[in-house]
């Protein structure tokens, strides 16, 4: 009620407080005071310092000089399908009392609200402004409110809008500053790509930035972080800041920390600068035809048998064998089999056994099926003479419980037991244990804008589920090659919609990996970037082969952009990466049926 009658009481308090001061000179300090305390206490509404102050969801907010409503700069908000390009800060009030939020806008749907307020939220909107329109609301504040958080958003997958001159105008509370500089910087245990790090906490701080070579890392909320994604035996100089809502300290003195040699790290570090992986079809026919071990070219630089396939898909039980004659008229013997592994070997190929496939779910959701996943696959390993192992987990081997938002603390069983079952077949074969993983984008990088089933809209459970089991692994993974095919659009770190078939989709999908990556817009939950030498292209040999085929010229212009910087088209990547380990195709048989079109490409990109 008093929010409704305010604005008809403050013209005839002014005219009081104006009488007042024409019969009493003593009243003047008081009537300043009165109207000092009303002030715009949003910061850099006009956004001529960037976006200092605002936090915009998932990088959708930049700031723009044209067009602008007042001043040299304006917020454009570019909303996604997921994302609604929300902006907001948060700013110290006084309890119980009067507030004005006002906005110019212009664009597509535009709101402006302030929530946390302690009575009423408030928001107002526009469907579309061809011009500059101002929008306006009120609130007060509950009677222990200290703080509200004033935002602007548009709709989803609708236009780009624009906010200027946006201002909070009410009595400011207590003052506010940046909080001070960390102290007690050190460096914990190191292995060949991660460090860890630690430090005091900082009055005022509600996070804190973590800097390696005075670039940012990572943003956390406690007071200790592990960086990864390192080179082994190489010197690193990192620093923290603090931050609240006001800003950010000054950087801490510096610490170095030196990662260990490489032995760990995922063996299969005799793997060449640039290798060829693919997919053999081992134990089933299909159209492609079925190739000997034997007849597999040198080009082929790890080939991975498929696949070893589940008595059950919660046993964890895991068998593999030769694809019966009456399927496969030309398969070799078993002795033939194993000796062309042996030869492949001795001319430094790795040969892995792949676990999965599309028909093939495994689900470890009990401590008994991780064991005998363990035990099985072992077995297999040593029958064969077999590198290591290639996790292909498809369907629903991997799908998140509700409430398992956090891919650095995994709680899910299936994800659980994977995790512990890999870590001890890397423990039982030790460094030159060869691990690889072929996730779908579903599973990777659809965790971009979605983690779980939880509170990101129900979407479904598995969508980037594979990222606790990455990470976990980081230290023991010799390759990652998401398979960027049988995929639908995907949302690259640009906010945009890419979809497969050319260069443009690989260079998104595969700059994420190289980069990092928030979970769900989530930047307290950074997906730290991979080593190059960790990512290989996962790609179909033919059209056969699956949905995205990929022609060699544009398989060219990804691996241009990715390890050169040339023909990166309308996406521009977050760095550049020579190192990049190379290419992985679904299938060897493939690209026989195709004319080995893949490899022959591959041999002579890379010489």
């Amino acid at each position: 009620m008093e929010r409704t009658r305010r604005p008809a009481l403050y013209p005839r308090l002014v005219a009081a407080l104006a009488a007042a001061v024409l019969t009493a000179g003593g009243l003047v300090a008081a009537a300043q005071t009165a109207r000092a305390a009303d002030a715009d206490i949003a910061r850099n509404g006009g956004f001529e310092s960037g976006l200092t102050g605002w936090s915009c969801t998932a990088g959708s907010g930049s700031v723009v000089t044209t067009p602008v409503h007042g001043g040299g700069g304006a917020l454009k908000g570019t909303p996604a399908g997921n994302d609604n390009a929300k902006c907001s800060q948060t700013v110290t009030v006084k309890p119980d009392s009067a507030y004005t939020l006002s906005s110019w806008v212009r664009g597509g749907y535009v709101y402006l609200g302030a929530s946390g307020t302690g009575t009423t939220d408030v928001s107002t909107w526009t469907q579309s402004a061809a011009d500059w329109q101002k929008l306006t609301t009120t609130f007060r504040t509950g009677p222990s409110t200290t703080s509200v958080t004033i935002y602007t958003h548009g709709w989803y997958g609708t236009p780009a809008y624009y906010a200027d001159d946006l201002t909070l105008v009410g009595p400011g509370g207590a003052p506010e500053q940046a909080p001070a500089v960390p102290t007690g910087l050190k460096a914990g245990s190191v292995t060949s790509t991660s460090v860890a790090l630690s430090w005091a906490p900082v009055t005022g701080a509600t996070g804190y930035t973590v800097y390696r070579g005075g670039v940012k890392a990572l943003d956390v909320s406690g007071t200790s972080a592990t960086v990864t994604g390192l080179s082994p035996a190489t010197a690193y100089s990192f620093q923290v800041a603090a931050t609240n809502a006001v800003g950010a300290s000054a950087l801490s003195p510096a610490v170095t920390a030196t990662t260990a040699p490489s032995g760990g790290g995922g063996g299969g570090g005799d793997l060449p600068a640039h290798a060829l992986v693919g997919y053999l079809h081992s134990s089933f026919a299909n159209g492609s035809g079925y190739t000997r071990m034997a007849d597999v070219p040198a080009s082929w630089d790890v080939i991975n048998l498929a696949f070893g396939e589940p008595t059950s898909v919660t046993s964890g039980d895991i068998r593999f064998s030769l694809c019966p004659v009456a399927e496969c008229p030309n398969v070799e013997s078993v002795a033939e089999f194993k000796a062309a592994i042996k030869a492949k070997q001795a001319a430094g190929k790795k040969v892995l056994i792949s676990i999965g496939g599309a028909n093939g779910q495994v689900q470890l959701s009990t401590t008994a099926a991780r064991d005998a996943f363990v035990s099985s696959v072992s077995k297999i390993i040593d029958e064969y003479g077999l590198d290591g192992l290639d996790i292909d987990f498809e369907g629903h081997s991997l799908s998140l419980n509700t409430g398992d938002t956090d891919f650095r603390n995994p709680t899910t069983p299936v994800v659980v037991n994977l995790i512990s079952a890999i870590k001890t077949l890397k423990a039982k074969y030790g460094a030159d244990f060869v691990l690889t993983m072929a996730p779908e984008t579903f599973f990777v990088q659809l965790g971009y804008q979605f983690y779980g089933s939880g509170p990101w809209g129900g979407q479904d459970p598995r969508a980037g589920s594979y990222l606790p089991v990455i990470h976990a692994l980081r230290d023991d993974l010799t390759l990652l090659h998401v398979q960027d095919y049988n995929s639908g659009p995907i949302m690259g770190l640009d906010n945009q919609y890419h979809s497969m078939g050319g260069a443009d989709f690989h260079i998104a999908m595969t700059d994420m990996l190289l980069t990092g990556f928030p979970v769900a817009g989530d930047t307290t939950k950074v997906f730290p970037a991979l080593r190059p030498e960790q990512v290989a292209i996962g790609l179909p040999a033919s059209t056969q082969a699956g949905n995205g085929h990929t022609s060699p010229a544009e398989v060219n212009k990804a691996l241009n952009c990715l390890t050169k910087k040339t023909d990166c088209g309308s996406y521009q990547t977050h760095g550049t990466w020579p190192t990049l380990r190379g290419l992985m195709t679904w299938s060897i048989n493939w690209d026989r049926f195709n004319q080995w079109e893949f490899s022959k490409n591959f041999d002579a990109y890379f010489g």
